[in-house]
């Protein structure tokens, strides 16, 4: 299968060279019932339910025609209540749906205006410069990118990717914190520029909003559990901080334009440490959570680094580009940069090589088996950690992005982003029922 795999994905990626004028990866969209082509009987996943925004007449009762979807960057599901969030990016909603009868249930739009200042009122711009405007800085629609859950699911954290007037991302941008009791946002917190990824300690004492638009990490007291007196610790620089001195007048790429264009981001089980992945540099920056500071950046694994997850004392982290996924016991990589030799690479690394574009990735309960969105090669890939096999492949709409499993291993949600302002496939959810060997 790998050697397959390879040749795949060589030619995917000749073709996605020019699928911009053939069409020929943009537009894919797998029937309902589309199953895992596997050669091992380990895992098998079959897409039977979907949710997307390119087919108002569809012929499959379960492919279920959506207007809320644009752009859907990331899934997130909350077992204890049953439900799942969904964060469409460009249609600047989250929209809820029930995990029982996978029905939507409600929308969260993020919008703020004269009518929900009050969820400011608690937060001070007075830290933060602005640029773009220098009044009604809370007026906004907000693009919704990741999120994470704190206290035991009570809050759902939701980051902009910035706010509607600042089309650069050069302002500092906001998080929102959702109630999910009542699916409304309780307050707003202004946070620094262009964050993508959150995480929540394991101790719900902290949140850290990694930031891709300046080389920074925001760290927010939450130990209250009180979203009125939840406060900004610190904002920690990660090597050196972007000025984002760009002409007022100019059109910057700020997907690239980003410094070490930070990503994933995970705390260690003992909320000691913060791990950040170097996207667009080299390595994995530490950060000590109690003394609020940047320790030193980890190398040694593959380049272009996108999620870090750690499940079972082993940290797995997905390679975007080459599309790899690698994985490390903890507590040598902690043993690493604790010691005298911490400036030397760390080559403690298993790999396995996915399909081009490996983005989110996530596992089971039991950490036997690893899931990942490969963007470029429009499918899931399953791996078996034990020996780092990619054990089942199955196809997915155009560009995979994001992605998250129940807690029982049962569902495994992903989300298909799409390309060029949702006209380039993707903009879709689909829901794999996930089946593994008695």
């Amino acid at each position: 299968m790998k050697e397959m795999s390879i040749i795949r994905s060589a030619i995917l990626f000749f073709l996605g060279i020019f699928s911009t004028n053939i069409g020929f990866a943009g537009n894919l969209s797998v029937p309902i019932g589309t199953s895992s082509i596997s050669n091992q009987s380990d895992v098998a996943i079959q897409l039977v339910k979907r949710y997307q925004h390119y087919n108002a007449h569809p012929k499959d009762a379960a492919d279920q025609y959506d207007q809320t979807i644009n752009s859907p960057k990331s899934v997130h599901i909350l077992d204890i209540k049953k439900k799942f969030y969904v964060n469409s990016l460009e249609g600047c909603t989250t929209s809820v749906y029930s995990q029982e009868s996978f029905k939507l249930i409600k929308v969260i739009r993020h919008e703020f205006n004269d009518k929900n200042q009050y969820l400011f009122a608690k937060n001070s711009n007075l830290n933060f410069l602005f640029k773009t405007k220098a009044d009604h800085l809370n007026y906004f629609t907000g693009r919704p990118v990741e999120s994470c859950f704190s206290h035991n699911g009570k809050y759902l954290w939701i980051p902009y990717y910035r706010r509607s007037y600042d089309h650069n991302a050069v302002d500092p941008s906001a998080v929102c914190i959702i109630d999910t009791d009542t699916d409304t946002i309780v307050r707003v917190l202004t946070i620094a520029s262009l964050p993508k990824m959150i995480a929540c300690s394991p101790d719900n004492n902290t949140i850290a909003v990694t930031h891709w638009g300046d080389n920074t990490v925001t760290l927010i007291d939450i130990s209250s559990g009180k979203p009125e007196k939840f406060t900004t610790l610190d904002n920690i620089v990660i090597d050196h901080r972007l000025s984002l001195n760009y002409a007022a007048n100019a059109k910057i790429d700020r997907d690239h334009n980003c410094g070490n264009c930070l990503r994933g981001t995970v705390f260690t089980p003992d909320s000691k440490y913060i791990f950040v992945g170097k996207m667009g540099g080299n390595g994995i920056a530490v950060l000590d959570v109690v003394n609020r500071k940047y320790i030193g950046t980890v190398t040694g694994m593959k380049t272009n680094m996108r999620h870090l997850v750690i499940k079972n004392s082993e940290l797995y982290i997905s390679i975007n580009k080459t599309g790899f996924v690698q994985k490390t016991a903890l507590q040598d990589f902690i043993d690493h940069f604790s010691a005298l030799s911490k400036d030397e690479p760390y080559t403690k690394w298993e790999s396995a090589y996915v399909g081009l574009g490996a983005r989110t990735i996530t596992l089971d309960r039991t950490g036997k088996y690893l899931f990942a969105a490969v963007n470029s090669e429009s499918k899931v890939a399953v791996v078996r950690t034990s020996d780092m096999k990619v054990i089942a492949e199955c196809s997915a709409d155009s560009y995979p992005v994001g992605m998250d499993m129940s807690e029982d291993g049962q569902w495994l949600i992903v989300t298909a982003q799409g390309k060029g302002s949702g006209k380039g496939g993707g903009n879709s959810v689909m829901v794999y029922k996930v089946n593994y060997k008695k």
